[in-house]
């Protein structure tokens, strides 16, 4: 356990509006990027294949494809430099870190979609004569 003074300046920089990532993800990360006295939003899309640390000291990795290569990075997720994190796919897996798709190539590399919300009720279609006893109703 660290000091309660250096839990609470950390308490400070944790950022709030942070969505919830698994390792599987396919994510949005823009990226602020600085060029001179300019700055620009730089997305960076990838899947997570590793999370770890906690608190201010929490990182991830993402790995995409770029020209047939792999690229990654290990990007702080309570970093200024990260304007917003954008959840696109759930991935099934049953690991906790995906290194085996570094050897993977084409289309063994993609993971298959989890599924949410299997247990929610689907509402039934409105019957035809339901529908049409307001119409009866209205002549």
């Amino acid at each position: 356990m660290s000091h309660p003074l250096i839990q609470a300046v950390e308490k400070a920089h944790l950022k709030t509006d942070l969505p919830e990532l698994s390792i599987g993800d396919t994510v949005d990360v823009h990226l602020r990027i600085t060029e001179g006295t300019k700055e620009r939003i730089q997305v960076f899309n990838g899947v997570i294949i590793n999370i770890q640390g906690y608190g201010v000291t929490q990182t991830v990795t993402v790995r995409r494809i770029v020209a047939n290569e792999g690229v990654e990075r290990i990007l702080p997720l309570h970093s200024p430099k990260i304007a917003k994190i954008e959840v696109k796919r759930h991935g099934h897996v049953r690991r906790a870190k995906l290194y085996y798709l570094r050897d993977r190539v084409g289309k063994k590399r993609r993971l298959r979609d989890r599924r949410r919300g299997l247990d929610t009720v689907v509402p039934e279609p409105v019957a035809a004569e339901t529908a049409a006893a307001p119409v009866a109703a209205k002549a």
